[in-house]
């Protein structure tokens, strides 16, 4: 059987990059395969002809994968990219990096608090610095993984430097509408920035922005979950604290939830590189689920305030909640796209996501002439503005992907054509977001 070795080799390394098999399961296989060559071979069969026969006889490897995932699902829970020697042996050197930079940005959360400043000062430089504090830590991450360049490197600094000197020396008027609009819109900006390291500096290629979208995606879910199981750790320790006096359970409070919220950033990002296992498939899982819901619940509203005239009632607040809405339901759309093969045909969940889509565009028509009626009855604030740019951003990235969503589902037009839209439109989220740092606190001269 010296011949087949190469052959048996390829096929051991192919059958072990399969999820739910482990090195045990693969020996297993290996000497089934190899009894069955042994079989046919006594039966007549050439070398390389029982070989193929025993490989068919052993079925493919993505169904041997599956019934060993349903025998042994537990693994699945427990699988990560590095192998199981590799954390026996200790952690990996990405993951020591991933700690060290949660710790350095849990500490640089608190230098403000370590600084004296009173609660007051605190409340205004958190608004104004809390990204500018952990991201770049993220963004160092990326550096250090991608491997960028001396310029890439400058490249990828400047909006956290330009960001930080804007922010802090404008000279803002006390309680300005233009501060809290900045404060809201600086961390998408510096998140596109992190993007910019994400991509290794190929921030041009479609497929580097997509995994970006991936990225984001995953990234929420398991921030989520750390910030679900960190709010439980506070609460027990808060009610076995509880006797110490309040101001113990304050102090706790004051110091722990900055610096895990801080952390938690480093440590669910790297939780989305270094974890490959049926937890990372949970965002499409969540998209697929919640799509659908939200596309009836935007037919159901476009409908209610086409019909009736409650429009003309909308309040600021009301507003926001509804591009909220809307930037949430674009969000689902896109990431949902992204874990969608680009061969498959239109489907089910195409035509849900063009609903979606269409009742998204009719809402945000809804908003937009709201707004401007608003505008025209109070004149223009920073919130107005900032508002209405968002809305004209979103009505545009709507219409087209409407259109190419449309011909997909039609057989028209094959589905990368919305796909690249997609992603050739993302850094207007982020031009959009800078310029509203930027540009509109001079614009209503720091009101």
């Amino acid at each position: 059987m010296e011949s087949l070795e190469p052959s048996i080799a390829e096929w051991r390394t192919h059958v072990s990059q399969a999820n739910g098999v482990n090195g045990h399961d693969v020996e297993e296989l290996e000497t089934h395969l190899r009894e069955q060559i042994a079989d046919l071979g006594a039966a007549g069969l050439s070398d390389d002809e029982a070989f193929l026969v025993a490989v068919k006889r052993l079925g493919d490897v993505d169904e041997m994968s599956r019934e060993f995932a349903l025998e042994h699902s537990g693994r699945l829970w427990r699988q990560f990219t590095v192998a199981q020697e590799s954390v026996e042996r200790g952690p990996s050197a990405g993951l020591l990096r991933a700690l060290a930079l949660a710790v350095l940005a849990a500490i640089a959360i608190q230098i403000p608090r370590l600084a004296g400043l009173d609660s007051a000062a605190l409340e205004t430089f958190y608004a104004r610095n809390a990204s500018l504090l952990v991201l770049p830590f993220l963004a160092w991450l990326y550096i250090h993984e991608r491997r960028l360049t001396f310029a890439q490197i400058v490249l990828a600094a400047a909006p956290f430097v330009i960001a930080a000197v804007a922010v802090n020396l404008y000279p803002w008027i006390p309680g300005s509408a233009s501060e809290v609009v900045v404060n809201v819109h600086l961390p998408v900006a510096l998140w596109f920035a992190v993007g910019y390291t994400h991509m290794g500096g190929m921030w041009r290629s479609h497929e580097r922005r997509m995994d970006f979208v991936r990225f984001t995606g995953e990234w929420f879910i398991y921030y989520v979950l750390i910030a679900l199981g960190g709010g439980v750790l506070i609460a027990l320790t808060s009610f076995i604290l509880e006797p110490t006096g309040p101001e113990t359970v304050q102090a706790v409070l004051d110091w722990v939830i900055p610096s895990g919220a801080a952390g938690a950033v480093i440590i669910a990002a790297w939780l989305v590189e270094g974890k490959k296992s049926v937890v990372e498939n949970m965002a499409p899982v969540l998209t697929s689920i919640f799509t659908p819901l939200f596309a009836v619940m935007l037919a159901a509203s476009s409908v209610l305030y086409l019909v009736s005239d409650l429009a003309s009632e909308f309040n600021r607040e009301a507003i926001f909640v509804l591009d909220v809405l809307l930037v949430v339901v674009l969000g689902l759309v896109v990431y949902d796209m992204s874990a969608r093969e680009e061969t498959k045909p239109p489907g089910l969940m195409d035509r849900i996501q063009l609903v979606a889509v269409v009742s998204a565009l009719l809402l945000d028509l809804i908003v937009l002439s709201s707004m401007i009626a608003r505008i025209g009855e109070f004149g223009f604030t920073p919130n107005r503005v900032a508002a209405l740019g968002l809305n004209l951003v979103l009505l545009v990235n709507l219409i087209r992907a409407g259109w190419l969503s449309v011909r997909f589902v039609s057989n028209k037009s094959p589905f990368h054509h919305l796909e690249r839209w997609q992603t050739a439109y993302l850094p207007v989220y982020g031009l959009w977001s800078a310029a509203v740092v930027l540009i509109l606190p001079l614009v209503f001269e720091f009101a």
